[in-house]
């Protein structure tokens, strides 16, 4: 694979009392994206950080804010995210009534529309919304959680996405959210992964910028 996939370090492993350094270590660096996890605490059984954060968070970032909503009835916040600075926002298909409504409402926002698949979701339930959607995230851990151990199931969930995009949205951004690492990003981009989030990888390691210019490879 060449290295035309996008790296998204994800905040919530990021130290929040020096949020500023951090965003600016991942301007600094190879990344792509800046990858925000959103948890209500309803949802998943976290909370993490809401609009002011965000919006604090957008003071200093230089890359797309890549919005993960894992949260109940996203619709209602939908504008508040974008006005906070999402770039993308991906809501769970898990909690979208109308999942077609949604996705087209962020796009009428102006922002990539993705949606994203918990590990027990079956991408074949995507078929009818396949066509409308910028980006599919599977989850390759339970939400709620930073720091849990990848579930191998994940692969062939790529591979079923790959396929089943491959005629009606050969564009669309299959990213892989949970437990990446050097491990096995070689592996997913294989599988036809083609943007890869990690939080605890990056910001566990000594030299935050080299690993993410190694995942970037």
């Amino acid at each position: 694979m060449t290295n035309d996939h996008k790296v998204a370090p994800s905040i919530l492993a990021a130290d929040f009392a020096n949020l500023q350094r951090d965003i600016e270590m991942i301007n600094a660096s190879a990344a792509d994206w800046i990858h925000v996890d959103i948890m209500d605490g309803v949802f998943v059984p976290n909370i993490s950080f809401g609009f002011p954060v965000m919006k604090a968070v957008k003071q200093h970032a230089k890359k797309p804010l890549d919005v993960h909503l894992m949260i109940t009835d996203p619709d209602r916040y939908l504008a508040d995210f974008k006005n906070a600075g999402a770039d993308h926002i991906t809501v769970h298909y898990e909690a979208c009534t109308h999942l077609h409504r949604t996705i087209h409402a962020i796009k009428d926002l102006g922002c990539v529309a993705g949606v994203a698949l918990n590990p027990h979701t079956p991408v074949a339930l995507l078929d009818d919304i396949i066509a409308d959607v910028d980006l599919v995230l599977i989850m390759s851990v339970n939400p709620g959680f930073g720091g849990q151990s990848f579930i191998e199931n994940t692969y062939k969930k790529i591979k079923e996405l790959k396929a089943l995009s491959a005629e009606r949205n050969p564009n669309l951004f299959i990213e892989i959210d949970g437990g990446v690492s050097l491990q096995n990003s070689a592996k997913l981009l294989e599988a036809g992964a083609n943007a890869l989030v990690a939080g605890n990888f990056v910001f566990s390691s000594k030299d935050q910028i080299a690993t993410i210019a190694e995942l970037k490879k």
